[in-house]
């Protein structure tokens, strides 16, 4: 496998997707003046989410190249059906397209990570996770910028037909890989409920996956209180949480470079304790409502949620067996994301109700008891990996 060339179609397709998703709530918030409408934008975009667990079955039932490449070449015909949407009574053009969005990018991330566990030495594994993390963390410093402009000057069509270009180009850049890959099983049906048994019985996944979820339901939290610790705790206008998003994604870009080689060091297990704690320690330190200290836990946020999540997935490529990868993946990926999409809602409402300065001290606290009970129960785990590393079918595997 030519990681190259994955990672520069990753690179290539991340540039559009996070101009689109940008865009997209200020297109509708343009055409139709509504903030509810243009929040239901990313509830587009994260509601395919849910159905992780089918759309991973049904990744396991075709070969992932050809179908990385479909699904790309798709989008790139489809995005610019949205230069029709240049009033109020076509907005409901682009919730069609932005459903289509999300469906294909929660087959892509499963088809992706399939590709990348049947392809790539377990070893490796995290570097590549880690890479792909740096990739498109990087480019969501550089997109908005971008994408704004264009809006600003051009409307919504042009970044619509950006990002059809990049999936064009990154269709084409799959199409380039070569890649060995077994015939698919075939079934009768999609065993769609085989990705949650395999994580389940699974004492090294299980754990893993689970405070990936919780870590990021916390971070849900954490990002709903973030316009109240902007406006009412540092005294800055709304346009300032840009800046520390931004230094967040600094933070997750030296995350995702650093993710590959402490893997070789540590289990998964431990990089992720180690995660939630960091990213427990930067959520408490927002309360002390200081410009300093806020740019300095926007920073630990940004290398602690990138290390959870990169260890529960390289763990659900490293042992699960080739052919269930993609349910196994779609799977983890509702039960990892899920959870944000929930607490970014309910968010909204407890920090109306809540002090930012009681509140996220006890996102804090949380974070770091579930980081406790990550790192106590690792040794207790350690004989049952190797048994699972020892036990998963093993597959050809080429670089």
């Amino acid at each position: 496998m030519r990681v190259s060339l994955c990672l520069t179609a990753v690179l290539v397709s991340g540039f559009g997707t996070t101009a689109m998703w940008l865009v997209s709530g200020i297109w509708v918030k343009s055409l139709t003046g509504s903030d509810g409408l243009a929040a239901l934008t990313a509830f587009a975009l994260w509601a395919p989410a849910l159905l992780g667990p089918l759309l991973g079955a049904l990744v396991d039932r075709v070969r992932r190249r050809p179908l990385l490449v479909a699904l790309n070449t798709a989008m790139a015909l489809l995005l610019p059906l949205l230069l029709w949407v240049d009033r109020a009574d076509r907005v409901w053009l682009l919730f069609v397209v932005l459903l289509v969005y999300g469906t294909q990018g929660a087959v892509h991330e499963a088809a992706e990570a399939a590709l990348a566990a049947g392809a790539l030495d377990r070893e490796r594994l995290g570097d590549f996770n880690g890479l792909r993390m740096t990739v498109n963390e990087a480019m969501k410093l550089v997109a908005p910028l971008v994408a704004a402009g264009l809006f600003a000057r051009y409307g919504g069509g042009p970044v619509a037909l950006l990002d059809a270009g990049t999936f064009a180009v990154a269709a084409g850049l799959f199409a380039l890989l070569r890649v060995p890959e077994a015939r698919p099983v075939r079934r009768d049906r999609p065993r769609v409920a085989e990705g949650a048994r395999l994580l389940w019985e699974s004492s090294v996944l299980r754990p893993l996956v689970l405070a990936g979820g919780f870590t990021m339901l916390l971070a849900g939290l954490n990002g709903a209180a973030i316009y109240a610790v902007v406006d009412r705790g540092l005294g800055h206008a709304p346009a300032y949480a840009g800046v520390l998003y931004a230094v967040q994604g600094a933070g997750s870009v030296a995350a995702g470079l650093l993710a590959g080689p402490l893997l070789r060091r540590v289990p998964e297990r431990a990089l992720a304790a180690t995660g939630l704690a960091v990213f427990a320690l930067g959520a408490a330190a927002r309360a002390l409502l200081s410009d300093p200290v806020a740019l300095a836990a926007s920073a630990l946020i940004g290398v602690g949620l990138p290390w959870v999540l990169v260890a529960a997935m390289t763990a659900v490529q490293r042992l699960v067996p080739a052919d269930a990868v993609g349910r196994a993946a779609g799977t983890a990926h509702t039960l990892l994301f899920a959870p944000n999409a929930v607490a970014l809602a309910a968010g909204a409402g407890l920090t109306a109700l809540v002090d930012v300065r009681l509140l996220l001290p006890a996102l804090g606290v949380a974070g770091l008891l579930g980081a406790v009970v990550l790192a106590v129960g690792r040794r207790r785990v350690a004989g049952e990996d190797e048994r699972e590393r020892t036990a998963t079918p093993s597959t050809p595997r080429r670089v």
